[in-house]
């Protein structure tokens, strides 16, 4: 014993002996920002990686198809995780696990992207085009991530650039305003570099597309019409999208990135591994798939976590064809006791018993459209999630040609929708509406064409329906859940935790957390 501690002892005094330059040792194998950033491939790879931030538990892995979609009055979720069963009720007091996941995903993203962008011009490329290409890619993952954080927060942080002092530890919340700025700046950025088109190999990769798209939205969300028409034009003025003749084509794996489709995360049960990457580090045998699927499949197909209001399935209803035949969106988007739903190749009342089958389930990005998967239960669904629409840019447009006195034109965008589903012309109805009978013919259009796709909630907030008495009672009457809503609720609160890292963060109004 006694030897042991004077080699202890000779140890410490040897160590404490040694020069600082030993000390400091460099591991060669670790990467560092002075090592990594030497070619166009690093670059390359660094934007791989921003991208890869979409694929993450907090972003469309598992938590923003749910942020999204569950405060909408299309859908309702009785689940027993109570992350998602309060979060259509308006009730993150008591678990705020949705609003954190999302917060430290989407700003892992924007890190990335900062280095990308901090990074990019210390690299000498073969060609301009590819340099633009990588900068857009990065200046559009960037926007696109404040994008959903000013819409889920409204009073956030912007880091528009990696840790460089103490004080970028502790940031402060900016105005709305000053955040939608600096969205709409990162989406004209991307727009000015980024091509129109790809190559088959890098299909999902963001175009100029995706970015004027967005650039409108945002315009849009914040009521500005004239700039959000002209750039939603130049969308469609590019003459690379169509909407396509199957809606299905939306939601299943098949015909993915398709002419309608101008964003989408792209999910592949064939890349990566099989393990499924919750609230882990990332590794590179995480599986390249969703949880999506099993989380809104019904229960014996997956967990039945959500399902479709009766409101939604009741609108779906009173919308005929020309012919007198059901909307076909109906069967695409949910699944309930008719002939033309079969549940994973199972007809519908086969599939469930008979106290079943006035049930109404979610089947739009479920596969239950395949014979060849029976359920939902390995948690790899690999059906991508289509961000952007092109059949959004032609609704988003039509409101804005109404607000700015246009309601003819409105009347044709919205009806070049319709028309895929076979519907009566109502372009010259429309033509004539006042602006409530505009908004309620809108709002029936767009739900039944965006059912469980996101988009309803984002619609209620900007149209002001949750501050208007009458209004809200309509969405209470759709859905029960809002009679949990709080005026500040539309927005999630800011993550206690991070309140509780950075003193500088103040808490959302109508939040006691």
């Amino acid at each position: 014993m006694k030897l042991k501690y004077i080699f202890l002892a000779f140890l410490t005094l040897f160590m404490a002996s040694c020069n600082e330059e030993w000390l400091e040792l460099s591991n060669p194998n670790l990467q560092t920002t002075e090592t990594f950033w030497q070619s166009e491939a690093d670059v390359k790879a660094g934007v791989s990686a921003t991208y890869m931030g979409l694929l993450y538990d907090g972003t469309w892995l598992r938590f923003v198809p749910f942020a999204l979609s569950l405060k909408g009055d299309d859908i309702q979720s009785f689940s027993p995780w109570r992350v998602l069963s309060l979060t259509g009720k308006f009730n993150l007091d008591e678990d705020p696990i949705m609003a954190q996941w999302p917060w430290t995903a989407f700003y892992g993203v924007i890190n990335r992207a900062n280095q990308v962008l901090e990074n990019i011009d210390n690299v000498e490329f073969a060609n301009q085009a590819t340099y633009d290409q990588y900068k857009g890619e990065a200046l559009f993952l960037r926007g696109l991530s404040n994008y959903y954080l000013v819409s889920f927060f409204r009073n956030i942080p912007l880091v528009m650039n990696t840790y460089q002092s103490e004080e970028d530890l502790y940031p402060e919340q900016v105005s709305p305003e000053v955040a939608w700025a600096a969205v709409i700046d990162d989406f004209k950025a991307a727009a000015d570099l980024l091509p129109t088109t790809y190559p088959e190999t890098d299909l999902g990769r963001a175009t100029k597309g995706a970015a004027l798209a967005f650039v409108g939205k945002s315009y849009l969300m914040n009521h500005d019409y004239e700039n959000a028409s002209n750039y939603l034009k130049q969308v469609i003025d590019l003459g690379v999208y169509n909407l396509v003749p199957n809606y299905a084509d939306n939601f299943t794996t098949s015909n993915e990135n398709n002419s309608e489709s101008i964003f989408e995360i792209q999910l592949d049960r064939n890349v990566g591994g099989t393990v499924l990457g919750w609230v882990s580090q990332p590794a590179a045998d995480w599986s390249k798939t969703s949880a999506h699927a099993i989380t809104f499949a019904p229960t014996g197909y997956g967990f039945g976590d959500a399902a479709a209001t009766r409101w939604i399935f009741d609108e779906y209803m009173a919308e005929k064809t020309v012919d007198g035949e059901v909307d076909p969106r109906a069967t695409i988007s949910m699944s309930y006791d008719t002939t033309a739903c079969t549940m994973y190749g199972t007809p519908f009342r086969e599939a469930f018993d008979a106290s079943r089958w006035d049930d109404v389930y979610i089947r739009k990005y479920t596969n239950a459209f395949s014979t060849e998967v029976a359920n939902e239960f390995d948690w790899r669904s690999d059906i991508n999630e289509r961000v952007m629409r092109y059949a959004e840019v032609l609704m988003m447009y039509a409101e804005c040609q109404y607000e700015l006195g246009n309601a003819g034109v409105a009347g044709q965008y919205i009806q070049m929708v319709r028309d895929r589903s076979d519907l009566a012309d109502i372009s010259a109805d429309i033509a004539s509406m006042g602006r409530e009978e505009f908004y309620n013919q809108l709002s029936h259009d767009k739900v039944l064409e965006f059912a469980f796709e996101g988009i309803r909630f984002e619609d209620i907030v900007r149209w002001g329906w949750l501050y208007n008495a009458d209004r809200l009672q309509e969405l209470k009457d759709h859905d029960s859940e809002f009679s949990g809503f709080i005026e500040g609720r539309e927005y999630f609160p800011i993550p206690p935790a991070e309140r509780d890292k950075n003193p500088n963060y103040t808490q959302n109004p109508g939040w006691g957390i």
